[in-house]
């Protein structure tokens, strides 16, 4: 999936107690209201504060669309906590010596640090903390990329009446690979070319201004007040205001976020789309077989010293569950949780071999939640994860997955992993969970732009835009995606498969979808300005809610 940048309650008249093991059980009380719709829309900005911990908010008490996460430990959690659950997180690798993070890292019991032994038989060496099935391995293909480079050589030049009948599914793959190569290359191509000369230009104009003012840190004020003597610096000036404009009258971050875009688009170019990269010739297996175990190595950091290449990861794992009321960060949504490490998304297009086996590896060493924060739209092996998600299904494991970034109907374009496609609609599983896109505004812009959906393929929505979040090294970040969504459910699941261990995986994933917000209301779907009804680009067509799953989740617990 392409990175994205910054750029009536459910009516239930009960009250219960909460029934989980190992935890006081409180009181529940709940307040339905009927019809959401009536809540006046919020008019004001958000504050500083309200942005960074929007997804927490309550949307009947401060018009925020989040998960009334603070309402669900104000009034139903509160200093109870529920068993501990484990949760794998497959991404980029996760920066477990984080201040945030690292008192809620998963560590293996069985396994000794550091003796070079598989001493709890699992087939992993060392496997403390999780596996990393990467290995040194970085920077990668997209997965068109890789089937042009392995198929080129077979299928270049045919046409389909010169293919046998058996192959001709595996030529269509290649044609339709090769035309998303050469379309992704062209349009990266063209960004790269216009985020350069906007830099230079924006470059130009604000040393001119610099040098005329004297300050590089001029307000929009100051440069109001300017009075230009001549019609370069007229021009200078009149580009200068624009861009104030939209990025609050930093200049210098401005010009800073372009540098950043250039080296985004000349990264794909050098990895992304390098038909001569073998970034797989790190790790030493064949990624075609399955059975070829005998790969990675135990650094769910990744080889990085400066670990920027798991920001994606360490974001996720936040989200989830940092660790709350320290003083330190954020509050993650779940305050019951021990994070297993599983790196197996690179730089690039993920290998559908390593997240098969990433899933495996996360149920047999007892996550019961697996975060799946990635996605890609070509899969040469989709059995290997169809198989592992059927294996979790088993192993009675709840996935949840995002659902993408690239405003497409899932109904429509299948992407993977899933559990259908929009040829044959019937779940393979009753355990994976796919989670859409928020936006923290309340109205027609309440889905992320950027967000994927489905009636039947996307089950629920949930905060995902601008979310702030761990990052590596003791850091804090804005991110935003769908990636940032759902993890923000997986946090959800946690709590209620701690308090609710009995209640299976399929019924927390009913839970989550059916306890949800809806509206009536018709919302922008995309960049381009359609617009389609809130209930209809989702199964459930609602917006996850913890307080209203708690709730739910006492009353079915005791049928």
């Amino acid at each position: 999936m392409k990175i994205n940048f910054i750029k009536s309650i459910f009516p239930i008249i009960a009250a219960g107690i909460l029934t989980g093991c190992g935890s006081t059980s409180p009181t529940i009380v709940s307040t339905p209201v009927e019809n959401i719709d009536e809540i006046p829309l919020k008019v004001s900005e958000l504050t500083d504060a309200e942005l960074e911990n929007w997804s927490s908010y309550d949307l009947v008490s401060d018009t925020i669309p989040g998960m009334s996460v603070n309402k669900a430990y104000a009034e139903i959690i509160k200093n109870n906590k529920p068993s501990t659950v484990i949760v794998g997180v497959v991404d980029s690798g996760i920066d477990i010596e984080h201040e945030d993070l690292r008192n809620n890292i998963w560590h293996n019991p069985k396994e000794i640090a550091g003796n070079g032994k598989d001493d709890d038989k699992n087939g992993y060496i060392d496997d403390v903390h999780g596996w990393n099935f990467l290995g040194d391995a970085v920077k990668e293909n997209m997965e068109y990329t890789r089937i042009v480079k392995r198929l080129k050589p077979k299928y270049e030049g045919k046409t389909e009446s010169s293919i046998s009948a058996g192959d001709r599914e595996e030529f269509r793959t290649y044609q339709a690979a090769k035309a998303e190569y050469d379309k992704e290359y062209a349009e990266t191509q063209q960004n790269l070319a216009r985020y350069k000369e906007l830099k230079t230009q924006f470059s130009a104009a604000h040393n001119a201004m610099t040098k005329a003012l004297g300050k590089e840190d001029y307000t929009k004020d100051e440069l109001t007040d300017y009075k230009p003597t001549t019609q370069q610096m007229q021009q200078y000036k009149a580009m200068l205001q624009q861009i104030q404009n939209q990025v609050d009258e930093n200049i210098p971050e401005a010009i800073k976020q372009l540098q950043e875009g250039i080296e985004y688009f000349q990264n794909r170019l050098d990895t992304h789309f390098n038909l001569n990269l073998n970034g797989r010739e790190k790790t030493g297996d064949n990624p075609y077989d399955i059975t070829d175990k005998n790969y990675g190595n135990n650094e769910v950091m990744g080889p990085d010293p400066k670990k920027e290449d798991i920001k994606h990861g360490t974001h996720v794992a936040g989200i989830i569950a940092a660790t709350r009321n320290n003083g330190k960060g954020i509050n993650g949504v779940a305050n019951n949780v021990k994070i297993m490490a599983v790196r197996a998304v690179p730089d690039g297009d993920e290998y559908d071999k390593d997240i098969a086996l990433g899933i495996r590896y996360a149920v047999d060493n007892g996550a019961k939640v697996i975060n799946t924060s990635f996605g890609k739209y070509f899969s040469p092996n989709p059995e290997w994860v169809i198989d592992a998600i059927k294996y979790a299904a088993e192993k009675d494991v709840l996935i949840v997955n995002a659902a993408g970034n690239e405003s497409v109907d899932l109904d429509v374009k299948r992407v993977y992993p899933n559990d259908q496609n929009p040829n044959q609609t019937q779940e393979i599983s009753d355990n994976f969970l796919t989670v859409g896109s928020l936006n923290y505004e309340y109205g027609s812009g309440l889905v992320s732009d950027f967000s994927n959906y489905g009636k039947k393929n996307v089950d629920v929505f949930a905060p995902g835009t601008k979310i702030w979040s761990t990052t590596p090294n003791n850091t804090y970040e804005f991110l935003q995606g769908t990636s940032m969504a759902a993890p923000a459910v997986t946090g959800i699941a946690a709590i209620i498969r701690g308090y609710y261990p009995k209640l299976s995986a399929a019924q927390v994933k009913k839970i989550i979808m059916d306890s949800g917000i809806t509206t009536k209301a018709t919302v922008l779907v995309g960049e381009g300005g359609s617009t389609k009804r809130f209930q209809e680009l989702s199964t459930s067509g609602k917006m996850a809610n913890l307080y209203n799953a708690l709730i739910l989740a006492d009353q079915i617990s005791k049928k």
